[in-house]
């Protein structure tokens, strides 16, 4: 009987894949799965939601010859964020009639990739949505994209003189530049350049808040940020500005609370703490007029709704709302206008914009189905460590896993030590290893037939967990993975009528062992091992990683020399087929050497010299020297990751 009509008739289907995936929760209705069995990423064509599966979008690659990984960009999703947020907040300031309007600003730091900006631009132009840019590259990167006079273009970050002239230049052609003081030392600048420039600078103040939030993040906020000014030193630019007879370009408050906030009840009190500020500066007599919230409007990595750090317990509606209602109440209060509200929302505009695809290459499992029938362990007399786990395989029962599963432990490391002494054979050894795993396979089989699951059996399955070998890079693709413990959704994008049979961690092809994932995400916890099908040799086995549009391609590194994957922007034409409207090949060999400063054509010519010199000393043909050069340039021309 085939494996899915089987898994059909024992009531597995695609609904329960997507339940044990958690897609519903996570993939908010852009991504899902088909009744067949498929991943799916919603399309628009012609206007109209269409669910492609990612088996045809990878059926198209390799049609074009292009290899996994591959990184996949959806512009139509960009989209759709950038309208929700934006409407979310037209639907709240309307709701509480509001006087003032919203205008975002996409975080450039958080995808500086060329395109993922140009659809920013593009997909904003509507609702005039603006950039922020923390960073001289940043802001010249933004200046060439940001051409609508009313979006705003906010400047971050620690500025030199270049950077503010650049700035107010931009503002003296029309743009909307403001420039927030991360620094009483940039006051200075700005005014300086300023009159030098004979412009009338837009000056806004980034402010450090007492009040910090939960997450990954939190340091970003509180008194011991390194961004912004304290109270006193907001006094101090404030009298500055008044000697300078500059205060009427005070026109923006600032804060940031960090990334990726998961309890909006902390959202809430940071913008009562932060509404004080801004009603404090208008009464200093600043004109001010735009509060800008910074960003911190988390995404649900787990689908768990929670205020788990890779989650968050509210939606964008209940955010826009409570903003709008805490700076209105507090300027209503103080008989203060309403200002503009901009937000500085990253991760949330751009997390669901990309999916890494990778294939599995291969698997390492530590289950065993019989240890036993080694004719090592039938000899006559075996050592009496051996013995003590023969015996512990043989009395083996459900009712003494605890007992016997610490007894398999003890009686191996046992036979370690006996190995160690030179007291048993390599074999010796392999037969006792194989059948201490046969043991443990046992038992992991009898503990769901437990009542009660002890301490020590708990983490059989993790401790037993299969090792699915993937062709990526870690630190290159999912660096937050390594570094910080983020979690990202993780599943096939295939075979999902079949029911998982494996619990896995992933590896990735670094020479590293950090290159590995081992948490995952889960309702109720983390996972540390991911349910996937059983594949054999010459099976075709694609994961994808979801949610990864955010940061993840620019804190990416080479170590190993894995540079970027190719990466290609899927959308659907008219006819309703795949259109790539992007197509970037990922870097070759060459490309990641030149990166860390070797030249290729020295690289050739010292590697013909080693061979010159083996065929010299007759160690190659010449024959067999062009083949090693060819292989050596071929080599340099391909693709960093495993090309099947």
């Amino acid at each position: 009987m085939a494996k899915g009509v089987s898994d059909a008739l024992n009531g597995w289907n695609a609904v329960k894949s997507a339940e044990l995936y958690g897609v519903d929760a996570w993939g908010h209705g852009y991504f899902g799965v088909s009744a067949d069995g498929y991943a799916t990423v919603r399309l628009q064509q012609a206007g109209k939601p269409v669910d492609v599966p990612f088996e045809k979008i990878v059926k198209a690659l390799e049609d074009r010859g292009m290899s996994l990984p591959v990184l996949l960009r959806f512009s139509d999703i960009l989209a759709s964020r950038i309208r929700v947020i934006n409407e979310s907040f037209a639907k709240a300031i309307a709701d509480y009639d509001y006087k003032g309007v919203y205008r975002g600003v996409y975080p450039i730091k958080v995808n500086q990739q060329q395109q993922a900006v140009q659809d920013v631009v593009t997909f904003g132009r509507a609702y005039h949505h603006g950039l922020e840019a923390g960073s001289k590259a940043e802001l010249i990167a933004a200046l060439a994209y940001m051409h609508d006079p009313e979006a705003y273009i906010v400047c971050n970050g620690y500025k030199d003189e270049e950077f503010v002239q650049l700035a107010l230049s931009s503002l003296k052609m029309g743009l909307q530049t403001i420039l927030v003081l991360e620094s009483l030392e940039e006051l200075d600048i700005v005014l300086s350049v300023a009159e030098e420039l004979h412009v009338k600078p837009r000056i806004g103040v980034r402010v450090k808040l007492s009040s910090k939030v939960g997450g990954k993040w939190s340091e970003s906020g509180g008194d011991r940020s390194v961004f912004g000014l304290t109270a006193s030193q907001l006094i101090l630019a404030v009298d500055r500005l008044k000697q300078a007879g500059r205060l009427d370009c005070l026109e923006m408050l600032h804060y940031h609370l960090g990334s990726q906030v998961p309890n909006i009840r902390e959202i809430r009190d940071t913008i009562k703490e932060a509404s004080r500020f801004y009603v404090g500066l208008v009464k200093e007599g600043a004109p001010m007029g735009i509060f800008d919230i910074g960003g911190g409007l988390a995404i649900d990595y787990d689908g768990s709704h929670t205020n788990f750090e890779s989650s968050a317990n509210y939606d964008i509606s209940e955010y826009c709302a409570d903003v709008v209602e805490g700076i209105m109440l507090a300027c209503d209060h103080e008989h203060v206008a309403h200002p503009t509200i901009i937000s500085e929302s990253g991760r949330a505009l751009i997390g669901y914009y990309s999916v890494l695809l990778m294939d599995v290459l291969g698997t390492a499992t530590f289950e065993v189905a019989e240890g036993d029938t080694d004719p090592v362990l039938q000899e006559a007399h075996v050592p009496e460590c051996i013995a003590n786990l023969i015996d512990v395989a043989k009395h083996l029962r459900t009712k003494n896993l605890p007992e016997y599963f610490n007894d398999a432990l003890y009686y191996r490391e046992e036979v370690q030590k006996a190995f160690k002494q030179g007291l048993i054979s390599l074999r010796q050894h392999a037969a006792a290893d194989r059948l201490f795993w046969a043991i443990l396979t046992r038992i992991r089989a009898e503990v769901p037939k437990l009542k009660y699951v002890p301490e020590d059996l708990s983490g059989l399955d993790e401790a037993m967990a299969d090792i699915y070998y993937c062709n990526f890079s870690v630190f290159q693709s999912l660096p937050d993975a390594w570094a910080i413990d983020q979690l990202f959704p993780i599943m096939p994008i295939h075979r999902l009528c079949e029911k998982p049979t494996r619990s896995a961690h992933l590896s990735d092809i670094t020479c590293d062992c950090d290159g590995q994932i081992d948490k995952f995400i889960d309702l109720h916890d983390v996972k540390h091992a991911l349910p996937l099908h059983e594949v054999h040799d010459g099976d075709t086995y694609i994961l994808g990683a979801f949610l990864v549009g955010a940061y993840q391609e620019t804190l990416g590194d080479l170590h190993n020399l894995f540079g970027d994957t190719n990466i290609v922007s899927v959308r659907l034409d008219e006819d309703g087929d795949i259109d790539f409207a992007d197509e970037v090949e990922g870097d070759t060999v060459e490309e990641v050497l030149s990166y860390v400063e070797y030249n290729t054509a020295d690289l050739v010519s010292r590697f013909r010299r080693l061979t010159d010199a083996a065929m010299k000393a007759k160690r190659i043909s010449a024959v067999e020297r062009r083949r090693i050069l060819a292989a050596y340039a071929n080599g340099l021309r391909g693709y960093t990751y495993f090309e099947i």
